[in-house]
């Protein structure tokens, strides 16, 4: 973020700042499709917590037309 306004970039300052750590996590750990490697890159000792609190994956659905 320093460099963003260091450079004057006033729409990177602005993304950047209300981006927080806890929504980093489970999106690096929705975007892993393998719960065991989500579980790894997160530090779990159990898989069944990285899927139960981090992922944020919802089911597909069908058309309804």
């Amino acid at each position: 973020m320093k460099e963003a306004v260091a450079a004057g970039d006033q729409a990177l300052v602005g993304g950047t700042s209300q981006l927080q750590f806890r929504d980093i996590r489970p999106k690096a750990a929705s975007e892993i499709t393998d719960v065991d490697d989500a579980s790894l890159l997160l530090r779990h000792t159990k898989a069944d917590i990285t899927e139960r609190v981090y992922r944020r994956v919802g089911g597909l659905a069908k058309p309804t037309k």
